[in-house]
């Protein structure tokens, strides 16, 4: 049996194991090393297994320990740290507190206000279902307060939490960034603008809703006490000087991906223990979910990384190039039938899982036809954010379901976010037919 078939044989028991729920790192691990163990067994032309012990080990060892004792990966610890940190110091909520307070007295402006609420966690964790899970506890109970219709309360928060693969600093980003050699300093800024543009586009969802249905989002008519916008404005400094920090040292050549993250995560601790709102007891939660959320991350990346060397060694991914290749698509349509994949395959795994298992196939073909990788990463994590929304499995629905508890039923969040998915895929046509939104700001570094 050749190496190709075996490659391909592989990747099938993968989406075989992946449809019967079965956690996608065990899946990489062992379809990796049995899939690498046959190929170097069948290497002579019969079957000698005992010529592929030692190779195989060799192979699944090394390729952890490339990973583990990457540079870039450290980034990782330290920006899920600086969510969780900021969370428990209330910095990541003040924005939305800002903007709740100016936004409230206008028809829509509190949903207005948890997107934008959303964003501002974004900018500071890089994790999609912490900012629907965090922002769903704060902005859907409120709204429901005010009288929202549920699907809107629900599902803009769900919308909005998608933010958090796209908005710098971003998990996804980065492991991107680690397996296609691209700068993730560049990639965190080309996802800057398209979400800005996601932003802006679930905010006229909200806008549009409103006008169209005045009653889903009665007006709150409480009088604020005097200086209340001014105050909760001021209050915000810290998430701008954290976003600041990360964004404009790294543009400005200050610091590196990881130096930001690391400079950040000592910066909030301190802010926190000045304004006494990071507790000892505070601190240990933090780390706790920290260390949970990063030996998750850690061990799909590690088993990533062997299922990766398996498909290099059987060159699969070279038969595929050579399919498309023959083909002779438009890169037009074969951006499309890549982004068909992603949606299909968002509606079922979760991000890492998704890009963890594409990227060794679908990387050498966008190469090979000459384009931009940090243009297709932005395409790529866009596609991601919008599978995290759409049925039968979006994620964030699930996770704003389970926030709500039994009052809103998944079925009405999901009603809501068919609203908002054809601005998704609006902003999704217009990154890719202008790649400048992506390519702009990495550009003038």
């Amino acid at each position: 049996m050749d190496a190709s078939t075996i490659g391909l044989i592989g990747f099938a028991v993968v989406i075989l194991l992946l449809a019967a729920r079965v956690p996608i790192a065990f899946v990489l691990a062992f379809v990796a090393t049995v899939g690498t163990f046959c190929v170097y067994a069948f290497r002579t032309g019969g079957f000698t297994p005992e010529r592929a012990i030692n190779p195989t080990a060799s192979m699944v060892m090394s390729s952890f320990f490339d990973l583990i004792h990457s540079y870039d990966l450290s980034m990782i610890p330290l920006f899920i740290a600086l969510g969780n940190i900021a969370h428990h110091t209330q910095i990541t909520t003040r924005i939305y507190d800002a903007a709740n307070v100016w936004l409230r007295g206008f028809r829509g402006g509190v949903g207005i206000a948890s997107v934008t609420g959303c964003a501002a966690f974004s900018a500071i964790s890089g994790s999609s279902i912490a900012c629907a899970s965090t922002m769903g506890r704060i902005c859907v109970p409120e709204m429901r307060r005010l009288g929202y219709d549920p699907r809107l309360a629900t599902a803009s928060v769900a919308a909005g939490g998608t933010l958090g693969s796209l908005i710098p600093p971003s998990v996804l980003f980065i492991l991107y960034g680690i397996f296609t050699e691209t700068s993730i300093s560049k990639l965190f800024l080309a996802g800057i603008l398209p979400g800005l543009l996601s932003l802006l586009g679930y905010v006229l969802v909200i806008m549009w809703w409103v006008r169209r249905d005045p009653s889903a989002a009665p007006v709150d008519e409480t009088p604020r006490a005097k200086g209340a916008r001014r105050k909760a404005a001021l209050q915000s400094w810290p998430a701008l000087l954290l976003f600041a920090v990360i964004i404009g040292g790294i543009y400005g050549g200050i610091f590196t991906a990881t130096e930001a993250a690391a400079v950040s995560v000592a910066l909030t601790i301190v802010i926190g223990f000045l304004q006494r709102t990071l507790t000892l007891a505070n601190m240990w939660s933090a780390t706790r979910d920290s260390l949970t959320q990063t030996a998750s991350i850690f061990l799909i990346a590690a088993c990533a990384k062997v299922f990766v060397s398996f498909v290099a060694l059987t060159g699969s991914a070279a038969t595929v190039v050579n399919l498309v290749t023959s083909a002779d698509l438009p890169p037009l349509v074969l951006i499309a039938a890549i982004a068909v994949i992603y949606i299909f395959l968002g509606m079922f795994l979760d991000p890492i899982g998704i890009i963890v298992l594409t990227l060794p196939f679908v990387i050498p073909v966008v190469d090979g036809m000459h384009m931009d990788l940090i243009w297709f990463g932005v395409i790529v994590v866009k596609l991601l954010e919008i599978g995290l929304i759409t049925p039968p499995v979006g994620l964030n629905v699930f996770v704003i379901g389970n926030v709500t508890g039994r009052d809103i039923r998944v079925d009405q969040i999901f009603a809501g976010i068919m609203r908002f998915l054809p601005v998704e895929f609006l902003v999704l046509a217009i990154l890719i037919l202008v790649p400048w939104i992506s390519t702009a700001l990495p550009n003038g570094m």
